[in-house]
């Protein structure tokens, strides 16, 4: 697979160019008007705010992620978790950043659709007989009706996104050519001088930044979505996506200069401003479809992020549908239902673009400085650079990510504080459901297999005590092969036994690559005891009762383990193996006494998980005949019990109805 994503075909180009480039190719919608806003034009805030832009994307856009952080691919797979998989062997603390960015990211994509959109639809107030039409409607049933059709999957229009966005920035480049003709002297911008005096001479220079920033925000999706078609097709679109988006922004601020010094806006659009009056309604029609293209990149790979979360231990277990079979597109409803309310919400607050502009980019200016950090993990232990060349690069970014940073929190009480608590939120609910999984696994003890294997084979001979099923197979966190948890034995010999003809552990294995999906067998104790380990990639939902029969299947075939000359269990009523899954659930003891922290914590995680998806569907074991057992867990026992025996008096004729 990650062979295939390499090669270089006008095929994979066109893939690029529709699924990479939604979010940042749509920038040019509001990032000038972000910058000019209601101030006067002058030469120094249009010249400077243009040039600040261009080094944006060459720093940020160009240098950081097309350069730098697609050499972190992980088997061809981007995005903040593929990052953290390649570099978490290296420092146990890079889980907490690693949250804080991946939150900061989804909750991003929340505003990305609304601003997206809205700025393309407010553009039909440009058209004199659309004048006064409402506008939040219109953007609110496209959101709404993209959200609908996700269920279905967008194979059959995910073709069409290529060709549609080669189109957006074929529009781009003509757009801004026709407006640079008429003021050629805009491209003097290029020079980093204008962008220096920007920001030690203008008044509002470095605030500005925050508008600046827009143009960037879409480089971290960008990574997020280099597994859809590999780094060589994203740098070689790259150069081209570049070039028609300066060619528009110059455009933009060619007309602006043409305006005349000290002209306002009044709440004009320069990038519908330069259009033509008879290609204004196609013009309308593209950005829309435009944004929608670069929407359903946010809403597909917010998918991805929650599903890598999920497999990770960062997340509630939810479910996870396929809606077609192109690998890796998945669908969650939850997240879409998330993700729907979020931005109808938003759009209903803000009401205009303009408004939105204040809460769009905050949150992004963390996961960047994030990504930035866990990058320098990746340049000096995977690609061995020199760690003062990776500490100056670190420099640079830090300086250029904190004023991002700074300036952006300006923004803070006109509307960045929304994104900034989803962000929170997400964070608390990811470090919850990571801590409590934790702590769950610190109290699981494991015992020897051995120190039980005769009173296993005499369980299994024992017919005696009625055979629960011919073969019990149990899920199990042991990941040394001679080792099982100590409840798993409890279960088997509690006071109603549970005999078997072959007992089964199966372990499943979370590893740091993508697309991994093995597993090898050990025969503990002959003909009676098996351990199974299957390792599954990040990225795949597990799905334990296909992978089970199968391996069963193929060990019969290979005539292993002398399972081929056992019976299954099947009859000639129903010829289906007799399989018995076994999960076992923790439930939080009454016994336990807990300081406030851990209280909240721990209660929190386990409501969650009582309303989260069950172990037997996350596990893919809905069609399998599965026993639940319930297990409490004693993480704090009380120490104190204060307990006064009272003397005995005779028990009054009227009972007051307690136990």
């Amino acid at each position: 697979m990650e062979k295939s994503k390499g090669k270089v075909t006008a095929a994979t180009l066109l893939i690029a160019f529709g699924i990479i480039y939604g979010d940042i190719g749509t920038s040019p919608l509001y990032v000038l008007k972000a910058v000019i806003g209601e101030r006067p034009i002058t030469e120094l805030l249009v010249y400077g705010g243009i040039s600040c832009v261009f080094w944006t994307i060459v720093f940020q856009t160009t240098f950081k992620y097309i350069y730098l952080t697609l050499q972190a691919d992980n088997k061809g797979e981007g995005g903040i978790f593929s990052l953290y998989a390649l570099v978490r062997r290296y420092s146990k603390y890079l889980i907490f950043p690693t949250m804080i960015g991946a939150s900061t990211l989804l909750a991003d994509g929340i505003i990305t659709p609304p601003i997206s959109v809205a700025s393309a639809v407010e553009g039909l107030s440009n058209i004199p007989a659309l004048k006064s039409i409402p506008t939040v409607p219109i953007v609110i049933l496209i959101i709404s009706g993209l959200f609908f059709f996700q269920r279905f999957g967008t194979h059959k229009v995910g073709s069409a996104f290529g060709p549609a966005m080669l189109l957006w920035f074929g529009m781009l480049a003509v757009l801004g050519t026709f407006q640079i003709i008429e003021h050629p002297t805009i491209l003097k911008a290029f020079s980093p001088i204008y962008a220096f005096r920007f920001l030690t001479e203008y008044t509002e220079g470095f605030l500005l930044l925050g508008a600046v920033f827009l143009a960037t925000t879409g480089a971290e999706a960008l990574y997020s979505d280099l597994g859809h078609c590999g780094k060589k097709n994203v740098r070689l679109t790259w150069v081209v996506v570049k070039v028609c988006l300066m060619l528009n922004y110059m455009g933009q601020a060619a007309w602006l200069m043409n305006q005349g010094e000290g002209a306002l806006l009044h709440g004009q659009n320069p990038f519908f401003e330069i259009m033509p009056s008879w290609f204004l309604i196609f013009g309308i029609v593209i950005a829309t479809m435009a944004a929608i293209i670069a929407s359903q990149a946010m809403i597909s790979g917010s998918y991805t992020l929650v599903n890598e979360a999920m497999n990770l231990n960062f997340w509630p277990r939810v479910a996870v549908r396929q809606p077609s079979e192109v690998k890796g597109q998945i669908y969650i409803p939850s997240v879409n239902i998330m993700l729907w309310v979020g931005c109808v919400l938003m759009v209903l607050y803000f009401r205009h673009s303009a408004n939105m502009e204040a809460a769009y980019g905050l949150a992004i200016t963390i996961t960047m400085m994030v990504t930035t950090y866990l990058l320098s993990f990746f340049l000096i232990y995977r690609l061995r650079w020199n760690k003062v060349l990776v500490g100056l690069i670190l420099i640079l970014f830090a300086s250029i990510e904190i004023s991002f940073f700074i300036a952006n929190a300006h923004k803070f009480p006109d509307g960045g504080y929304i994104t900034i608590f989803i962000s929170s939120f997400f964070i608390f609910l990811m470090y919850t459901i990571y801590s409590g999984r934790k702590i769950s696994n610190r109290f699981t003890k494991f015992v020897d297999l051995g120190q039980h294997a005769n009173r296993l084979s005499e369980l299994s001979q024992d017919e005696q005590i009625p055979k629960l099923s011919t073969h019990l197979i149990y899920l199990t966190k042991a990941n040394q092969r001679q080792e099982i948890e100590e409840k798993i034995i409890k279960s088997i010999f509690a006071k109603k036994p549970k005999r078997a003809d072959v007992y089964w552990f199966l372990h499943i294995h979370r590893t740091s690559e993508p697309y991994t999906l093995t597993y090898n067998v050990t025969e503990l104790i002959d003909d009676k005891v098996i351990k199974v380990n299957i390792h599954v990639g990040f990225r795949i939902q597990p799905r334990t009762e296909l992978y089970f029969k199968k391996i069963v299947q193929e060990l019969i075939a290979n005539r292993e383990l002398n399972l081929h000359i056992r019976p299954d269990g099947s009859t000639k009523y129903n010829n289906e193996p007799d399989f018995k899954f076994v999960v076992i659930e923790k439930f939080l003891s009454v016994e336990n006494e807990f300081t406030l922290t851990e209280g909240v914590l721990l209660n929190t995680y386990f409501l969650i998980k009582k309303y989260s998806l069950s172990d037997e569907r996350a596990f893919g074991l809905d069609k399998s005949d599965v026993l639940i057992e319930e297990y409490p867990l004693v993480y704090q026992p009380i120490s104190k019990i204060e307990l006064t025996r009272e003397e005995a008096h005779p028990f009054s004729s009227h009972s007051n109805g307690s136990y």
